[in-house]
């Protein structure tokens, strides 16, 4: 015991000393700067966040915010299209972009002395975007694409993104990132070229650059390429608050699939949404008490133990600019059903509101937490995703010195008064995927058999 007492003392040391090193500056037009010094490789990487994602968006322009990260890549005032990644692959880098509920990023890897040509190319494309007509075509017809893939070839996906749809109301988080088939239809540029210039703008987004560099220098060389930028007039997104909700909801999905699949989504607060600023951290101590590896419960009594799921998982992020939802979700083992998964899901969340975790079991949760945190940290990519999420969501960057530390105070009496406030039926959406055959002919591998839920 003593052991891993020590171990988590020197383990939130080592993180709070490697978060404490950031630099901050917010230049002339709005532009935020987060450097990071981490001098034990030659390289760095740069990332430029925007506070705006799917979360920002409404009904007729689903999807625009992913529509234009890939348009991003496509042509400005000086570049070709294609001509932006060719240059950072002919420099040696790597380059790309990700769009979520609530930013769009996009990042560059490279050897420390090709920074300055990051910065140029980024500098150019956050106001001197074409937005090409024939290039809009093409990336419309890759983005419809990939919505067949990843979501409506993919029964998984598409149960989950239609169990958002049920289980929020009025919150935008119902709204799929890649955005709904029949809005891509008639997305047009126009609406592309409007939704950049309303939210594209130094004075929206946030700059972060970490890895083996000297802060002043880097700072110099911001204010070379993004300081001459005009900022722009940023109206915030109209508030969408969730009602409260009011019984417990259920859905079925059915499409082609191999296996059933079962999702339990509870709505939950998020930071800087609590009543009490420990229910966050606690929520998460949770999720690992559930789901925090081979030796946590669903693992351990679940998937090997009564062998109910062939899989099972819980997931809960703080994180996030409005409160989100505790998820739950698997899928039963062969032979067993949904009924039964339902049920063993219920049990172990009974357990956690009914029983104090034991000292025991939360030390060596978070222990386990805790050094996969400061595992992150060896990652200079990683380490500017920290700090680009925390400040878009608008919690601050600060935060990363303190995540640590808040979860190695959570107690199992927190961790029981969030499952017995949080995990309740009247804040439950269960969804529920019953295969169909694949093939239009033969039946399924597997039959539901009962009620169940899906993520």
């Amino acid at each position: 015991m003593k052991s891993i007492l020590i171990m988590l003392g020197v383990l939130v040391t080592h993180l709070a000393m490697a978060g404490s090193q950031v630099h901050e500056k917010v230049l002339d037009n709005g532009l935020k700067v987060l450097i990071k010094p981490d001098h034990r490789a030659p390289i760095v990487t740069s990332q430029v966040w925007y506070k705006v994602g799917a979360s920002y968006e409404h009904g007729g322009l689903t999807g625009i915010s992913h529509v234009l990260e890939h348009m991003m890549f496509k042509g400005s005032k000086r570049l070709a299209p294609g001509e932006f990644s060719h240059i950072i692959a002919e420099n040696g880098g790597r380059e790309n972009a990700f769009t979520g509920r609530d930013y769009t990023a996009y990042y560059q890897i490279l050897a420390k002395d090709r920074l300055a040509i990051a910065f140029e190319l980024e500098a150019d494309r956050m106001r001197n975007l074409t937005l090409p007509e024939e290039e809009f075509v093409k990336e419309l017809e890759v983005v419809k694409e990939e919505r067949r893939l990843r979501t409506e070839d993919d029964p998984e996906s598409l149960t989950f993104e239609q169990f958002n749809a049920t289980a929020y109301e009025a919150s935008p988080y119902r709204i799929p990132i890649v955005g709904r088939a029949s809005d891509l239809e008639y997305l047009k540029v126009a609406d592309l070229r409007d939704w950049y210039h309303r939210w594209y703008a130094p004075n929206n987004a946030t700059l972060i650059v970490v890895g083996d560099l000297e802060p002043k220098a880097v700072f110099q060389l911001a204010e070379k390429h993004f300081g001459p930028l005009e900022p722009k007039q940023i109206q915030p997104p109209k508030v969408r608050g969730e009602p409260v909700q009011r019984g417990e909801k259920r859905i079925r999905v059915k499409a082609p699939a191999k296996e059933p699949y079962l999702i339990l989504g509870y709505k939950a607060t998020a930071l800087g949404h609590a009543e009490a600023a420990w229910e966050p951290y606690a929520l998460e101590m949770l999720a690992s008490v559930l789901d925090g590896g081979n030796s946590a419960r669903f693992s351990r009594e679940l998937v090997r133990g009564t062998r109910v799921a062939a899989s099972a998982s819980a997931g809960y992020s703080a994180f996030t600019r409005l409160p989100g939802m505790f998820l739950i979700d698997g899928t039963p083992a062969q032979g067993r059903t949904l009924e039964a998964l339902e049920q063993a899901f219920r049990t172990q969340i009974e357990r956690v509101q009914r029983k104090l975790v034991a000292a025991s079991e939360l030390k060596r949760i978070r222990t386990q937490l805790i050094a996969h945190k400061v595992y992150e940290q060896d990652s200079v990519f990683y380490q500017a995703m920290q700090l680009g999420r925390l400040e878009t969501v608008g919690l601050g960057w600060p935060l990363v010195d303190q995540y640590v530390a808040q979860l190695s105070r959570i107690t199992p009496e927190q961790i029981q008064a969030v499952a017995r406030k949080y995990l309740i039926a009247d804040q439950l959406t269960v969804a529920l995927l019953e295969p169909q055959p694949l093939d239009g002919k033969q039946p399924p591998s597997r039959t539901a058999g009962g009620p169940g839920h899906a993520h």
